[in-house]
């Protein structure tokens, strides 16, 4: 495991690389993160609902801000040398506030971002009774991002939450002006039914597309990457599958302590858990430095 500091690859350089979509499980924290890149994946996402969840067990209705969120983020996008996908929410206010995140994040190490255009409270995608701000809000924003940036080559994902209050239509013209403002990429959320996705596939062929499934609960059909790549998609968020598994887990084995029950099987050793974290590396600084003079 590489401990040293490495230049991330570029996001559009990522995507370029890839065949099929580039699958994007959420790391709520830094641990998360390391297993993420040792599972061999090529890139990784910091998402909202997972980090509201594991680090105040709140959900995600807009009770959280830049300045909570930023501390959590440096921590999970230190652990992994991987290219992250930060979910920066609407901005945190207006234009002012979208500039100084992007700042920000690009500070930290970030390589992309995705704002939507709810109206506060926002609230996850998935969720009912989502309201959107005015378009021109929006490209407002869009365009502050942009400049923000200042050369970095950080990738800007524009979201669309306007599926459910607006309909399908006006959420892929909302799309359109996105991507006409200067966004790299398009992200509408909450498709319905497998034509709203190959509708979608099919109005932005060509264009960075990303979607998101949830395996329980979701808007989405669950889809397999492969075929939501043939539909003209080049990312794929999984939002909640990992802090799902991780709760249920949790749960399970509170419930083997509570009733005094050993933890046998379905769980890594002690020594696995080192080679995770990396206890090698540590020790060997301690062998080369400790006790030497100098």
């Amino acid at each position: 495991m590489k401990h040293t500091i490495t230049k991330r690859k570029s996001w559009k350089a990522m995507l370029a690389s890839s065949d099929e979509p580039v699958q994007l499980p959420v790391a709520h924290d830094a641990l998360t993160a390391r297993l993420i890149e040792l599972a061999g994946f090529d890139a990784y996402q910091i998402g909202g609902y997972a980090l509201s969840g594991a680090t105040h067990a709140i959900p995600d209705v807009d009770l959280e801000k830049f300045g909570e969120k930023k501390f959590s983020v440096n921590r999970i996008i230190q652990a992994s040398p991987l290219p992250v996908l930060v979910d920066i929410d609407d901005g945190y206010g207006d234009v002012k506030n979208v500039t100084r995140t992007v700042q920000e994040y690009i500070r930290l190490g970030a390589s992309a971002m995705f704002m939507e255009d709810q109206k506060p409270p926002k609230k996850c995608g998935h969720m009912d009774h989502k309201k959107v701000v005015e378009t021109p809000v929006m490209l407002q924003k869009i365009k502050a991002a942009i400049t923000a940036r200042d050369g970095n080559d950080f990738f800007i994902l524009a979201r669309t939450d306007a599926i459910d209050p607006e309909g399908l239509d006006n959420a892929i013209e909302r799309g359109k002006q996105y991507l006409d403002a200067g966004a790299d990429g398009i992200y509408l959320e909450g498709p319905k039914t497998i034509g709203d996705l190959e509708k979608i596939g099919k109005t932005f062929k060509g264009v960075p597309l990303a979607t998101s499934i949830l395996e329980d609960g979701g808007k989405t059909p669950w889809i397999s990457p492969k075929e939501l790549g043939k539909m003209g998609y080049s990312m794929v968020l999984y939002p909640t599958t990992v802090i799902f598994r991780v709760a249920y887990n949790i749960q399970q084995t509170l419930q083997h302590l509570k009733q005094g029950k050993p933890i046998n099987g379905n769980a890594i050793n002690m020594d696995e858990f080192m080679q995770i974290v990396d206890l090698p590396y540590w020790r060997k600084i301690e062998e080369d430095f400790e006790g030497k003079e100098i």
